[in-house]
This record gives C-alpha cells, sequence and structure tokens, in this order.
C-alpha cells in the first residue's frame, strides 16, 4: 500500500467525528481462503512500532515469586494459592475475560491456569500465548512485558474471511498511525498462503463510524 492512499483515507475517516474519543481500526477482508484447511486458520500477533492507543489492561495469573511485582505492574494480580476460588464461580473468570485485554501467566504454575481458567479463556482467545510473550519465567523482569503489550494486536481470521485491529486513537499523530497500517498490512500480507493475491479490500473507520476504503 502507498503512504499517500493510506493519508487519504486516514484524513477522511477524521472527518467523521463524535462527542467522545475513538480508536482508529483497519479492516482486512481476505479471499480465496479456505479456513477448512490447517494452514489457512490464520491467527497471529503483530507488534506495532507505536501505541494503539490505550494502554492495555493487563491481568497476571502467578506464584508468589511474581506476585509483588504483578501487583505494582498489572491492573490485576492473581496468586495462585487464591485459585481455587476462580475454579469454584466461572463467573468470576468471566468478569476477568470482559476486563482485560491480554492475560500472562507463570511458566511453573501453567498447568494450573490451564485448569482453573482454560475453560473460559479458551474459548474468547484470551489464554497466556507464548507467541505474545505471556508465559513468563519466575524471575521475569514485567516492566519490560507490560508496555509490549500495548503495542500488541491480534490478527485472527480463524472463522471469518477478516482481519480488524486498532491501530491508535484518533488524536493521534498521522505518521504513526500510518506506521501502524503499514506494519498490520505487511504482516498480514506475509502470514497469507498467496500474499497480497489473499488481499480482498482495505479499509479504516473509526469505532461508530462507517469504513473508508483505502483505495
Amino acid at each position: 500500500m502507498e503512504k499517500a492512499k493510506i493519508s487519504d483515507a486516514l484524513q477522511k475517516v477524521r472527518q467523521k467525528k463524535c462527542n467522545f474519543k475513538q480508536s482508529i481500526d483497519i479492516v482486512i477482508n481476505l479471499k480465496n481462503i479456505d479456513q477448512k484447511k490447517d494452514g489457512e486458520k490464520l491467527d497471529f500477533f503483530v507488534q506495532l512500532h507505536y501505541p494503539k492507543g490505550k494502554p492495555a489492561k493487563v491481568c497476571a495469573l502467578v506464584g508468589p515469586e511474581l506476585y509483588e511485582q504483578a501487583k505494582k505492574e498489572c491492573a490485576t494480580a492473581i496468586v495462585v494459592d487464591d485459585f481455587p476460588k476462580y475454579q469454584k464461580d466461572k463467573r468470576l473468570v468471566k468478569q476477568l475475560a470482559r476486563k482485560h485485554d491480554f492475560f500472562i501467566a507463570q511458566a511453573t504454575i501453567m498447568p494450573k491456569v490451564a485448569t482453573v481458567f482454560g475453560r473460559v479463556l479458551g474459548p474468547k482467545g484470551k489464554m497466556p500465548n507464548p507467541k505474545a510473550g505471556c508465559v513468563v519465567p519466575p524471575n521475569a523482569n514485567l516492566k519490560q512485558v507490560i508496555p509490549r503489550l500495548n503495542n500488541l494486536v491480534r490478527l485472527n481470521a480463524k472463522k471469518e474471511k477478516i482481519f480488524s485491529c486498532s491501530v491508535g486513537m484518533e488524536e493521534g499523530k498521522d505518521e504513526e498511525i500510518i506506521d501502524n497500517i503499514m506494519t498490520v498490512y505487511n504482516q498480514a500480507v506475509h502470514h497469507l498462503p498467496n500474499e497480497k493475491q489473499n488481499i480482498g479490500s482495505v479499509y479504516l473507520k473509526l469505532t461508530m463510524s462507517k469504513p473508508e476504503r483505502i483505495d
């Protein structure tokens, strides 16, 4: 994609303001994809160069080694000794899933995390994922983990032939949003079996606006 065409679509999208702050999203429609084939069930993470907007809300599922650090760095920290109350009440796990964007887990207790939280987080695509750097050792430095998640997006086209994610907020700088757009697009192309031939169309939109096509 050309930067000039992205910029043109971005300016048109910015005109569709409302009375609250909105995110700018990219929507990539796919074509000629057979999602019944294992190689075409697309699900991967993209590290953006610039923040996509609101800081990610992270829940840490940890042992005593990381608990104090997790309380300082994460929105929520749950120590392994408290897991039984979540195992007894599925509603508590559902509340956690609604409130958080990412879950990180201490690697040494992953079997317990899977047993207690997997039944809810798994279907929602929120289980701690090693590919996203969300499964960490007991001596991890969470100050390095959390900021990286603020710039991480997930592209998932396992069921529908579409990728969509946030690339910034409407008050963000054009050059940073454009860079994030190109990063997402290039990674999408890289992961598609036939690369650009699998791209049907690309749109930008605000949270509550109609999409604007990038020609």
